[in-house]
């Protein structure tokens, strides 16, 4: 027999699913984590010469954004070793966090954690340096775009699909798949992030423009304006 007044179930911290680029970071992290890289080998600036037939394509639409980033990590850093890498990244994530984030996210994914919130960094961008951002930011897991390798040397391809979009909505359904019974707060800042937060007990909009404001107003939204 079922009870007909059973217990409360026990509280539940929410399931917390930050965006990173323009979210937490104040602009595009690839964008400076290759060209960093490539200055300090300048023979690899030339690489960029090889992404403009794909960034044609792109413009006129017969590319998308995943083929687009892997063209520019493949032309540019390609063949790069994992020691490389590695090394880049530890120098590359300490230069970010000191000036390229806002105080405001930060502050937000303290208090997350302090209330014993799971926080989730789930972004677009790649597996060179998400782990190691997501795991000095205090997150508790990252999902991100992953790149291809050839034994210990980068390929720089996509060998995941690109985490963007819906591609966002199916990871955030597969989170709350495994997270059963959490209320879900997610926080992002660009039309991209919509499919996914449209999917969430409660969005946050980082620096939203009056057009995204508008597109967002079917959402339970709360819109911040961080400096």
């Amino acid at each position: 027999m079922i009870d007909p007044d059973p217990p409360p179930r026990p509280f539940l911290p929410q399931l917390v699913v930050f965006d990173l680029d323009g979210t937490i970071t104040r602009r595009d992290t690839l964008a400076g984590y290759v060209f960093g890289f490539a200055c300090r080998r300048p023979w690899r600036l030339l690489g960029y010469l090889g992404v403009l037939p794909t960034l044609l394509r792109f413009a006129l639409r017969r590319a998308d954004h995943g083929e687009l980033k892997g063209r520019v990590i493949r032309s540019v850093m390609g063949g790069a070793s994992q020691e490389e890498i590695r090394a880049w990244t530890a120098v590359w994530v300490p230069r970010l966090l000191a000036r390229g984030v806002f105080p405001e996210a930060l502050a937000a994914i303290a208090q997350h954690r302090a209330a014993g919130d799971r926080l989730v960094l789930m972004s677009a961008t790649v597996d060179l340096y998400v782990p190691e951002l997501a795991s000095v930011l205090g997150f508790d897991a990252h999902i991100c775009s992953q790149v291809a390798w050839d034994g210990v040397r980068l390929d720089g391809r996509l060998s995941s699909p690109n985490v963007r979009d819906e591609e966002k909505a199916r990871q955030l359904r597969r989170l709350a798949a495994a997270h059963p019974g959490r209320r879900i707060m997610g926080y992002g800042n660009s039309r991209p992030d919509l499919p996914h937060l449209r999917l969430v007990d409660k969005a946050v909009l980082v620096n939203p423009p009056p057009r995204l404001r508008a597109l967002a107003s079917d959402l339970p939204v709360e819109f911040k304006y961080w400096l």
